[in-house]
């Protein structure tokens, strides 16, 4: 009969794993959270823009994720990473960043009107390649 070392008498026998293509691959396990890069496009009617980028400056502050956001009177364009676990909970939130900040932040009623939505690996391919957004340089709020 054979003697199990101290300490493993309880665990069961040890076997070998292959690692398998979702390895090979470098997949990220869907459950795991990942970075997307949100671009949140609203409009309406016309307000004064000291207090548009009053608001926006506290949409910032309140949500500290925020990277850049661009104005003007009657449109904004607000663009930050999100962390998520897939498109859908990254979409999810980012419909509700300005509902449920418009009271706090004192953002004007207007609706949103585009969202981009797009993965950390997809943001990077198209600043490589010449396309696609530029980098959210200068980080804060300016106008357009």
């Amino acid at each position: 009969m054979r003697r199990a070392r101290p300490g493993t008498a309880s665990r069961g026998a040890l076997t070998s794993v292959v690692a398998g293509d979702a390895y090979e691959r470098r997949e990220v396990p869907r459950d795991l959270p990942r970075l997307w890069h949100v671009t949140l496009s609203v409009s309406g009617e016309e307000v004064p823009l000291p207090d548009l980028r009053r608001a926006l400056e506290q949409l910032a502050h309140d949500h500290p994720f925020l990277l850049t956001s661009r104005y003007a009177g009657d449109h904004a364009e607000i663009r930050y990473w999100e962390e998520a676990r897939d498109l859908h909970d990254a979409a999810a939130v980012a419909l509700r960043l300005w509902g449920e900040h418009r009271q706090t932040a004192g953002l004007p009623a207007w609706e949103i009107v585009g969202l981009e939505v797009i993965d950390r690996e997809t943001y990077h391919q198209r600043i490589a390649e010449g396309y696609g957004p530029a980098p959210a340089t200068p980080v804060g709020v300016h106008p357009f």
